[in-house]
């Protein structure tokens, strides 16, 4: 799969995919301070799916503010399972990649929710 991580990402989710054979590209590796719609330009453009723990992205699609086709996987984790968030996450895409086309997930350590994107205004 191809994803975006933006700067809000734990590192080591980008390390974990990355071993695991997924194309991530982190906005801190190439465009440091990018604002969350250039993130979404990005990922519009090369149709990534972008990876974020930044809550404001939720609020931003679904107000139409900016527009992201192939999706979103915001991480929600408390402090006491990140050990576990990045073999947890790599866990999650080998399962569920498929399932992520045009959704926003919300991924947490006991659930996992999928929202269809809206439609472009």
């Amino acid at each position: 799969m191809l994803f975006l991580a933006d700067e809000s990402c734990d590192f080591r989710v980008v390390v974990e995919l990355r071993r695991a054979g997924h194309d991530v590209l982190a906005v801190i590796e190439f465009k440091r301070g990018a604002s969350d719609l250039e993130v979404c330009g990005i990922a519009r453009k090369e149709r990534r799916v972008v990876l974020t723990e930044d809550r404001d992205f939720g609020q931003l699609v679904f107000a139409g503010q900016i527009e992201v086709a192939s999706g979103v996987l915001f991480l929600r984790c408390h402090e006491r399972s990140r050990a576990a968030l990045p073999e947890r996450i790599v866990e999650f895409v080998e399962r569920h990649g498929a399932s992520m086309a045009g959704t926003f997930v919300v991924w947490t350590p006991r659930r996992v929710r999928f929202r269809r994107l809206p439609g472009p205004s």
